[in-house]
């Protein structure tokens, strides 16, 4: 009975002991963790990191972190933790291999969050298609197209592609072409065109405008006109100088030719008579 007991006290002095440092390791690990994460978000946050990489990657290193307080504590109480390393890492490889496309996907996320190409509000290009961006997610961009559909782009497709952004300066120029016939005078269709351009509000003098003969074409003589204005002016200056153009040279007396053919008919008929006499 005594040499039961004293065999008891040893099991409990030696596990008791165990678990006890097993309980402070979980204890003060998953206090140092804390800190650890909340270190790296301070730090992330202080280089203004995206919130959205910072409250993920915050909790990547979180939980990558306990995993290891957790191993080294079942190592306290004398577990074997080698097979269990492996079973995580062979666990993990599958994981990453099945999701290797959102994983690529999360990374491009991460680019373009710290990189920043463009911001909410912008009127971007990406993988094709165009619209207003409304969120940068970690895994996908969500864009509003002109006609108000929500455009959901994977954000490896946004990386992997040219990248336009029309908002990214203060001012864009406006491209315009105008026709006028062959018979009318480049001179003063350039100067309606000019002074159409100086009246409108919306012009800046800041670059000068751009006005000049680019094309004889086939039917038409061709004049650009490029003036510049703010980037959130751009459309409603491109429909008004089209409309107004149209109108000035108009009350020019410039006509803005259309393709056409001059048709020329011989009467073969009266040729053939004429060529048998």
């Amino acid at each position: 009975m005594t040499d039961n007991l004293e065999l008891i006290q040893k099991l409990v002095i030696l596990y008791g002991t165990k678990i006890l440092l097993a309980l402070m390791i979980v204890v003060i690990g998953k206090w140092l963790v804390k800190k650890i994460a909340k270190i790296v978000e301070n730090t992330m946050n202080q280089n203004n990191v995206d919130p959205a990489i910072r409250n993920f990657v915050g909790s990547l290193v979180y939980w990558a972190l306990l995993i290891f307080v957790c191993i080294a504590a079942l190592s306290q109480l004398g577990i074997q933790t080698a097979s269990f390393v492996a079973i995580v890492g062979a666990g993990g490889l599958a994981i990453g291999l099945a999701l290797q496309g959102s994983l690529a996907n999360f990374a491009a996320g991460v680019l373009i969050l710290i990189f920043r190409p463009f911001k909410v509000g912008d009127f971007i290009e990406i993988a094709g298609v165009s619209g207003v961006v409304q969120n940068i997610q970690v895994f996908t961009t969500e864009l509003n197209s002109p006609d108000n559909k929500k455009i959901i782009v994977p954000n490896g497709g946004v990386i992997s592609g040219n990248i336009i952004n029309y908002s990214a300066n203060d001012t864009r120029r406006v491209d315009l072409v105008f026709g006028i016939g062959y018979g009318d005078n480049v001179d003063t269709a350039k100067a309606v065109l000019e002074r159409l351009v100086t009246d409108n509000p919306k012009v800046l003098s800041l670059p000068a405008p751009t006005i000049a003969v680019a094309e004889l074409a086939d039917s038409s003589v061709n004049i650009v006109c490029r003036p510049w204005v703010k980037t959130e002016d751009y459309w409603s200056a491109y429909f008004d100088i089209t409309e107004a153009g149209k109108k000035a040279l108009d009350s020019a007396g410039i006509v803005i030719p259309y393709p056409q053919r001059d048709l020329h008919l011989h009467n073969v008929g009266d040729t053939a008579t004429q060529l048998t006499n």
